[in-house]
């Protein structure tokens, strides 16, 4: 038998300087993506979210991605009622609060009239959280993609109404407690899955379509410079954790969001022209228990239960995944 001779500490240096080299480039990328973050506020502090509000958090990242040079229609919700009690603003740019049902409409309007102004470069925003995006204005949206209009939408999504007292939307996940999906003895809680709207975005062909969460922000500010300068529609769905409507403290929700996407629970990917790319890949998924145990509106579910949800997330993996 031959046996294959290592110079051990010629290996260990070798190795350790392909990893500093591989760190080393790691870090300049990073430094990189790092480099294009504005320093601009433009979604002003002393506005009235919860303490560790994903939303507002996700607030502040798109318009560090947007820059000034942008109009923005908003649904009503829970960035409207905490942004804009008058006379007060948090907005440092063009905004107008809109009717529940009704952000993607006067977006389309707002687009048109800039097309018929001959005016360039305004980017066109409409914002709606996910009761406002996939229940009560899923009609606007759908009519404002299916026509191409050139504007950017974006869906901030917590799960459920939040702002009127975390009633369930179409957005709620399987198995969650609400004020409307309350768990009991007949109940396992909310008993549909979640809506998957960037699925239903893409089946209408719009141009640009990307999931996203506020604990990956490089991430999604990328995603969301790419939606506003891609030409035609494009739509982006945020996930936005709710310390008070999921039950977790208030600190904790950057590492909720982190176990959402390592969990698999929620996916990141984008899609262009319906070719779908995952832009985050865990290195080895952790168990959604990991994830579901750190909320109160899952306490209740059984060891059953919390396996058929990951073996739904593996399915759902597998379909991404091709």
């Amino acid at each position: 038998m031959r046996v294959a001779l290592i110079d051990v500490p010629s290996y260990v240096k070798c190795r350790q300087n392909c990893e500093a080299q591989l760190t080393a480039s790691r870090c300049w990328k990073f430094a990189r993506r790092i480099e294009k973050v504005s320093d601009d506020e433009l979604f002003a502090k002393g506005h009235r979210a919860c303490a560790g509000c994903g939303a507002a958090i996700a607030m502040r990242l798109i318009l560090k991605a947007t820059g000034r040079n942008v109009i923005i229609s908003q649904s009503t919700g829970c960035m409207e009622v905490v942004s804009s009690q008058y006379p007060q603003t948090a907005w440092r740019v063009p905004w107008i609060h809109v009717a529940f049902e009704n952000a993607a409409a006067v977006a389309s309007g707002i687009e048109a009239a800039i097309k018929a102004l001959g005016k360039k470069g305004i980017k066109v925003l409409a914002i709606g959280g996910d009761g406002g995006t996939v229940d009560i204005g899923l009609q606007a949206l759908s009519g404002a993609v299916e026509r191409g209009h050139d504007f950017t939408y974006i869906c901030y999504d917590n799960e459920a109404y939040m702002n009127t007292g975390v009633q369930r939307s179409g957005a709620t996940p399987y198995g969650a407690s609400t004020t409307t999906s309350p768990p009991g003895a007949l109940s396992i809680g909310n008993e549909t899955p979640k809506k998957d709207m960037p699925s239903i975005m893409i089946a209408h062909r719009a141009k640009y379509v990307a999931t996203a969460c506020v604990s990956f922000p490089l991430d999604f500010m990328e995603k969301v410079r790419k939606a506003v300068s891609t030409k035609g529609p494009a739509y982006i769905h945020v996930l936005t954790p709710c310390p008070i409507g999921w039950g977790f403290p208030s600190e904790k929700t950057i590492e909720i969001g982190r176990l959402a996407v390592d969990t698999g629970m929620w996916i990141l990917y984008e899609a262009e022209d319906g070719n779908i790319r995952i832009t985050y890949k865990p290195n080895r998924r952790k168990h959604v228990r990991e994830y579901l145990k750190t909320q109160k509106r899952f306490k209740h579910l059984s060891e059953v239960e919390i396996e058929k949800i990951d073996q739904d997330i593996e399915k759902r993996w597998k379909k991404l995944l091709g």
